[in-house]
């Protein structure tokens, strides 16, 4: 059975009912199903890239379409605030406003369920747990909403039942009958819709035997068909604009059901402050990068990938910090007396290209151990940071955070860049350059720090099996990369020598990414992508995307 948890960051839930004007100060408690619908398959156009309704979407929406779902309710309070909102009208020459009323439901930290008792095949399951992790607002827009998908048997939630009405049903003292918007269930939408446009079309006869239609004819048809949208995911899929223009007092496909909930559902007190849980640890987040002035050709070029995330790593830990003493080990790389952490576990800061147009346009914040609030919150907060020395400002904002395989869900052409940062699915055994790799300490001819000796140790310190080194001639293709910059600010953190390789990594088996080496490797330095194994050919971050129509990190 499809289950819903849903938790409200801000702990408000913003939503008005069907029916009712918002300066009427009711709140839609619980969420109906309709709106529900609406939002998973806003979410899936917004964060997997449909250009439309997929198959197996189609199937989901329509199962969970079939049934009505029952909640469980946290318990809340109705709070509202008033503000006069300005008209854009002069009147004695004031500018007159307009009394609006923001009326909420007050639920602190505390859980919705919603349950549908339906059979969903496992393909279905997936998506409908993919969409809940990608929705980001349930009613109005600062109505801010964290969903997670959990199974039939796990354990939910203190709360009240809420259930749909049955026929002959009385309700229990205590208890009350509300009205929400719920879909037809599809076969009954097909059935009530043959039936509608078959009358619909009754005035425009097709001209009998086989007789060419005339165009007339055709237009007046479809237009008398046009109201009736062709099956309930188009229904779902209209807006208020259509359906009014179509002189509809209700979006077709929809119908009022009744569910009954404790009388106490919505209290009026106090409102509750919201105390919201720490999140949990991710290991990557995601920031784009632009200009202020939109202007991508502006932003920095793959050399300036070391000085790029030195300038963004000083900005992390100033907000981390906030003027204070800093414990936040997997953006310092030290634990809480100091002592340098082992394994390269803590953050790697890597300036990638991921459109192939040349230019960095993403950084990707990857920590083995995990990114924890302190550090969660300064890359969300952190809204600017530095190129060419402080001299020109790029603009931040997070893209998505979570698992590293969650960069699959990127649209395209992104997932180009992608492959090449993370290697196929599963894994590549060549790894080609995309940074100079600069050896931690000096390069000697015999013993453990020859170059090869020094490689084998720095992927032995990460966990990674041994590789046979090739070291690339300095042509067309590699010339680039003897101009990039390998050497830090910090006068105390310098290379033993400023000299870069291009290499190319053969493992016996596949690897996956991101794979950094060397010198600098937390700030971009050492990076490799992932080379096409079957054809030999390089797989560049650099190199134009290839279009496609097929796409789909958690978004905010």
């Amino acid at each position: 059975m499809p289950t819903l948890l849903l938790r409200f960051p801000g702990g408000r839930y913003h939503a008005t009912p069907w029916g009712h004007h918002v300066n009427e100060g009711l709140i839609e408690w619980p969420p109906s199903p309709w709106r529900l619908l609406r939002a998973f398959m806003a979410c899936g156009y917004a964060t997997q890239d449909w250009s439309e309704v997929t198959p197996l979407a189609r199937r989901l929406i329509e199962t969970l379409a079939s049934t009505l779902p029952r909640y469980r309710l946290p318990r809340a309070s109705v709070a509202h605030s008033r503000h006069f909102m300005p008209t854009g009208v002069l009147e004695k020459g004031r500018e007159k406003t307009t009394l609006v009323f923001d009326t909420w439901a007050d639920v602190g930290d505390r859980t919705l369920v919603v349950r549908w008792d339906c059979v969903v095949d496992d393909e279905a399951l997936v998506l409908f747990g993919r969409l809940a992790a990608h929705l980001g607002y349930l009613g109005r827009s600062e109505s801010w909403v964290l969903a997670e998908a959990i199974p039939d048997d796990a354990v939910l939630p203190p709360g009240d039942d809420a259930y749909p009405h049955l026929d002959g049903q009385r309700g229990d003292r205590g208890w009350e009958q509300i009205s929400l918007m719920a879909p037809e269930p599809p076969a009954a939408y097909r059935g009530w819709r043959d039936q509608a446009v078959a009358k619909a079309l009754e005035p425009f006869p097709l001209p009998e035997g086989k007789k060419t239609i005339p165009k007339k004819t055709e237009k007046d048809r479809a237009k008398a068909e046009a109201p009736y949208p062709v099956d309930l995911v188009d229904c779902l899929q209209r807006d208020t604009a259509w359906w009014k223009q179509h002189r509809w007092s209700q979006p077709p496909g929809s119908r009022r059901v009744l569910y009954w909930r404790r009388s106490d559902s919505l209290s009026v007190g106090t409102p509750t402050p919201a105390t919201c849980s720490a999140p949990a640890r991710v290991t990557t987040m995601l920031l784009a990068l632009t200009t202020p002035g939109g202007n991508r050709s502006a932003l920095p070029m793959r050399a300036r990938a070391l000085p790029q995330a030195e300038l963004l790593h000083r900005g992390l830990v100033a907000r981390a910090g906030r003027g204070e003493r800093i414990d936040c080990p997997e953006l310092t790389g030290r634990d809480t007396v100091g002592k340098p952490l082992t394994g390269h576990r803590h953050a790697h800061l890597l300036p990638v290209d991921l459109d192939g147009d040349g230019h960095l346009d993403h950084i990707v914040i990857y920590a083995r151990m995990g990114l924890g609030a302190t550090a969660q919150q300064a890359v969300r907060s952190l809204k600017r940071t530095w190129t060419k020395g402080g001299v020109g400002e790029l603009q931040l904002a997070l893209a998505g955070q979570g698992d590293l395989e969650h960069l699959w869900d990127l649209p395209s052409p992104l997932q180009t860049g992608v492959t090449a940062l993370l290697g196929p699915q599963g894994g590549a055994r060549t790894w080609t350059s995309f940074t100079p790799l600069v050896l931690p300490r000096h390069q000697k001819r015999r013993g453990q720090n020859t170059l090869e000796g020094q490689i084998l140790a720095e992927l032995e310190s990460r966990g990674l099996p041994a590789a046979v080194v090739e070291i690339l001639e300095w042509d067309d293709e590699t010339r680039e990369l003897r101009h990039a910059v390998r050497v830090r600010r910090h006068p105390a953190k310098q290379p033993p020598v400023d000299t870069g390789f291009a290499l190319r990594l053969h493992f016996d088996a596949p690897v996956k990414g991101p794979l950094a080496l060397g010198y600098a490797a937390h700030f971009g330095l050492g990076l490799f992508v992932a080379a096409n194994d079957e054809g030999g050919s390089k797989s560049r971050l650099d190199e134009p995307a290839a279009s496609s129509t097929d796409s789909g990190m958690q978004q905010r």
